[in-house]
């Protein structure tokens, strides 16, 4: 079993940054991905950024050039450094680590306004 726990978040304007944060403890498998999706109100849970442990990157196209995701894999940690942040990106972000399954965070809300 695998726990998450998220830090980081909160109001920004637009324009700004934030950094969110999210440490894995358990049964860590060395082959895994972790990463970050985010739901809006009223819309769908949908992927952000995620990193295997060999390095590989996936973004939303939304976010690309905008969001960097890393990861420290001797602490299991993941990061999102968000900048230029956009009233669109308010939503809950929540975090995940995936092996043969996916476990996620317990989702940390993100606010930009205008």
């Amino acid at each position: 079993q695998v726990q998450l726990v998220e830090s980081g978040g909160g109001l920004v304007q637009a324009g700004g940054s934030l950094r969110l944060s999210c440490a894995a403890s358990g049964s860590i498998f060395s082959i895994n991905a972790m990463g970050w999706s985010r739901q809006a109100p009223g819309k769908q849970r949908e992927l952000v950024a995620l990193m295997a442990n060999g390095g590989a990157t996936t973004y939303a196209d939304s976010v690309k050039g905008r969001f960097t995701i890393s990861r420290d894999n001797v602490k299991n940690t993941v990061y999102l450094q968000m900048s230029s942040l956009k009233p669109e990106d308010t939503a809950v972000y929540y975090c995940f680590y995936r092996d043969s399954k996916t476990t996620w965070g317990q989702g940390t809300q993100v606010t930009v306004s205008s």
